[in-house]
C-alpha cells in the first residue's frame, strides 16, 4: 500500500505518477486531497468546472455529466479520466485507489513523489477553493 500526501503538490502532476502507480498494480491512498493545487487563473479554472458541471451553459444541467462537489470525490472522478476505465485493467486500477479528504485513519505518507512539490509563485486554486466555488459548503 502506497501512502501519497496531496499538501501542497500540483495535481496534474500528481495525478499522472499516481495513475501509473495504480496501472502497474499499487494500492495507492491519497490523503490531504482538499490541499492538492490547480495551476492557472482561478477565474478560468473555476468557469472551466462549472462549465463541466452544468451549470454554465444553454443546456439544462440535469441532462450534463454529474461532477461532485467534494473534494475527494472530485479529486477521485478527475483521477478516472487518467485511467482506462473502459478495460478490466482501468477498472481494477480504479478501485485500488482511496482518497480522502484530510487524514481520517492516521495514515503516514511513505512515498515521495518527485517532481509535484508546488513552489508557491504562481496563480493557483486549492481543491476545497475549487468546490467551493461549485457548491460545496464544508
Amino acid at each position: 500500500m502506497l501512502v501519497v500526501d496531496g499538501s501542497n503538490k500540483v495535481f496534474g502532476r500528481l495525478a499522472s505518477q499516481v495513475a501509473k502507480k495504480l496501472i502497474l498494480g499499487e494500492e495507492v491512498h491519497l490523503i490531504n486531497a482538499e490541499k492538492l493545487v490547480i495551476k492557472g487563473n482561478p477565474v478560468q479554472i473555476a468557469e472551466r468546472y462549472l462549465t463541466k458541471r452544468g451549470i454554465r451553459h444553454k443546456g439544462t444541467p440535469e441532462r450534463s455529466p454529474t461532477w461532485p462537489k467534494l473534494p475527494h470525490l472530485l479529486v477521485k472522478r478527475m483521477l478516472r479520466g487518467m485511467l482506462p476505465r473502459k478495460s478490466s485493467r482501468g477498472r481494477d486500477a480504479l478501485h485500488r485507489l482511496r482518497v480522502y479528504t484530510g487524514n481520517p485513519k492516521k495514515l503516514e505518507e511513505k512515498a515521495k513523489l518527485e517532481g509535484a512539490s508546488f513552489d508557491g509563485v504562481s496563480k493557483h486554486m486549492t481543491i476545497l477553493e475549487l468546490c467551493r466555488k461549485i457548491g460545496y459548503s464544508g
